[in-house]
């Protein structure tokens, strides 16, 4: 088969929906399909290669400028006059603010329409699948004009996505789903389409799909530091927040290092220089770094740090990388309904800790660090626990929904 895979890093160039798709791409051109990567970027980070894959890159530079001047919209950021300043000192972010918010025209939606539409027009394509978020992409398959079949991958919601208010809620969402022969949901995102839900006169177009995340781990397995805990992973208000995280280690003590890497600390600023009065050199904040050094911190991290999400309907899809590792998971869970939870009752190197107290949550998690910290259990222990995680089971997951 012939396939068209559109993933977009514009804003976010080390994402995990992007890398995801690749890999996906990867497997079933693996399994002998022709498969063409349409690559939407920032103009400096180059995204890289799908082994096997065709790639097509577009440029957008100036949306990228754009997001950033404005903080992405972001609650809790910069007032909003600064940010108009920033966007108004660059002609070209300015230019994709005027096409995005007066025109209603954004380039990315435009410019990847015709993309599509020149690459589909070569060669037909059997399917032409967005992966989202973001949804720019999304909106360009729904305009476009091909003779195959539109797929959308949906790794995380639309208008019931919390981290944002998606515009016109699930009447848009509905009219996007409606231009789609298939959507890939995750198995979070089930209770939208059952009866009675916002959704559920499309779920005969919809199927779960899980994330492609379990895969073994690269090279020589690296010397582990027992003591270090790493986070990585981006934080959001009211969704993913770091505050109950930095108060456990201030009150765990001894020589417990934590490292955090990943976006999203502009809206927890007070949080971080506390801690790190409290810390010290036990704390390190690192910011976004590329996926690889990311993947090597993990790989030295005597236990890895998973921070549950507040809303429900969202598991993060690096808790299954953290797994393929085969290392040690402190979750703090959101609460009861945390979608990790699931999951990380199959893992035995897990410990879930409800919310407490600082030091409550201590008295349970030293023991277990004690306990715990350094060990690993083999990739393959974790293949048999998550086997729909693997890439090639999700290849065919998706090439199943897709004849369908």
């Amino acid at each position: 088969m012939r396939l068209l895979f559109i993933l977009d890093a514009v804003e976010l160039p080390a994402a995990a929906n992007p890398r995801l798709g690749r890999r996906l791409a990867a497997a079933l051109a693996a399994a002998g399909h022709e498969v063409t990567v349409l690559e939407l970027w920032n103009g400096s980070d180059a995204p890289p290669t799908a082994p096997g894959c065709r790639q097509e890159a577009l440029s957008f530079a100036d949306e990228a400028a754009m997001e950033a001047a404005l903080e992405g919209g972001a609650a809790g950021a910069s007032p909003l006059p600064l940010r108009l300043l920033r966007l108004a000192a660059r002609p070209a972010a300015a230019g994709a603010a005027v096409r995005q918010f007066v025109l209603r025209r954004p380039r990315r939606v435009t410019d990847t329409r015709r993309a599509i539409e020149r690459l589909d027009a070569e060669a037909p394509f059997d399917a032409v699948c967005a992966v989202a978020a973001p949804y720019r992409a999304a909106f360009a398959l729904e305009g476009a004009d091909l003779r195959g079949k539109k797929l959308l991958w949906q790794m995380d919601p639309y208008a019931a996505n919390r981290s944002y208010r998606a515009p016109g809620g699930y009447e848009r969402e509905r009219r996007l789903l409606g231009a789609m022969d298939r959507v890939f949901i995750t198995a979070q995102a089930q209770s939208d389409f059952a009866p009675g839900g916002p959704l559920a006169a499309l779920a005969p177009r919809a199927q779960v799909l899980a994330f492609p995340s379990l895969t073994p781990p690269a090279g020589a397995p690296a010397a582990v530091r027992a003591q270090d805990c790493v986070f990585c992973g981006t934080l959001y208000p009211g969704l993913r927040e770091p505050g109950v995280l930095l108060e456990l280690f201030a009150a765990l003590g001894g020589d417990w290092m934590l490292t955090m890497a990943g976006g999203g600390w502009g809206a927890f600023e007070a949080e971080k220089q506390r801690a790190a009065a409290a810390l010290g050199g036990r704390l390190r904040v690192l910011g976004p770094v590329p996926h690889a050094r990311a993947a090597a911190l993990e790989a030295q991290a005597g236990v890895l740090v998973s921070i549950g999400n507040a809303a429900a309907n969202q598991v993060p899809s690096k808790l299954f990388e953290y797994i393929a590792a085969g290392k040690p998971v402190l979750h703090l869970a959101a609460g009861e309904n945390d979608a990790a939870l699931p999951y990380l009752r199959r893992w035995p190197l897990a410990l879930c800790v409800p919310p407490a107290p600082p030091e409550r949550m201590a008295a349970a998690v030293r023991p277990w660090l004690r306990e715990n910290a350094g060990r690993r259990l083999p990739w393959a222990q974790a293949a048999a626990l998550f086997p729909e995680f693997t890439p090639d089971a999700v290849a065919r997951e998706f090439l199943r929904g897709m004849t369908e």
